[in-house]
């Protein structure tokens, strides 16, 4: 089975091939340029390096949130094309749990989190174990404070943070969660080669769709509807 990863809904724009599980090639970018501009060509290079033309993939999988607004509409877009316009199945990703794919040689407590702006991230919570993950918090919006709350009710295991509010929360903690570190650097962000096994999974146990059933999972509405929602609360 071959798959197609595309991921697109952070700063950093990612693709990767992969064919049974086993990772056939990954594309990285975190640049600061447009993912509009980039994915496609990116993932069109990919393929060809990889000697897997489009028509010989089973599926496609594609972060579908949390993250950036527009960086997620772009990857499900471009998703979407190449699926409809070749009858695949497409697999939907959290964008929380394939952070937390980057970490599966660690044992512990792995907490990915990203920038929400206004004082608050996207974040889960996962124990990780001899390579296994398992859940313990769903993907949420929530507060650093509440973060760092969540993380205290787990003193005596290893915790580490990733992803690209990783930093801001380890800074902005007034007092740190016990066994608390940061991911390194070349780990910090979305790999989409880092999701080809949990694409694989996914797909081997039928948890696909079809494109017109593709929706991003956002959590929180946004800025323009959360600005007119307050508004109409203060009756303007």
């Amino acid at each position: 089975m071959k798959l197609l990863i595309l991921d697109s809904s952070s700063k950093a724009a990612s693709a990767a091939v992969c064919e049974d599980g086993h990772l056939l090639g990954e594309s990285y970018t975190n640049a600061g340029k447009t993912h509009s501009a980039t994915l496609l060509p990116m993932a069109e290079a990919l393929l060809h390096n990889c000697s897997v033309p489009l028509g010989e993939l089973d599926a496609l999988a594609v972060t579908v949130g949390p993250g950036s607004f527009t960086g997620l509409r772009i990857g499900m877009a471009a998703i979407k094309g190449m699926a409809l316009a070749r009858d695949l199945p497409c697999i939907p990703l959290s964008t929380l749990e394939g952070l937390a794919c980057n970490l599966l040689g660690f044992d512990g407590l792995i907490c990915p989190v990203l920038d929400a702006r206004v004082s608050q991230v996207y974040t889960a919570l996962f124990r990780c174990q001899n390579g296994t993950l398992t859940r313990l918090a769903e993907d949420c919006a929530i507060s650093i404070q509440e973060l760092k709350q969540l993380l205290d009710t787990y003193p005596d295991e290893r915790k580490i943070l990733v992803g690209d509010g990783a930093n801001l929360c380890y800074n902005s903690f007034n007092s740190r969660p016990e066994n608390l570190s940061v991911a390194p650097e070349h780990l910090l962000y979305q790999h989409a080669g880092a999701m080809a096994s949990l694409a694989w999974q996914k797909a081997r146990a039928g948890e696909n769709v079809s494109a017109d059933e593709i929706v991003p999972a956002y959590l929180r509405l946004p800025q323009a509807e959360r600005e007119l929602k307050l508004k109409m609360q203060k009756g303007e």
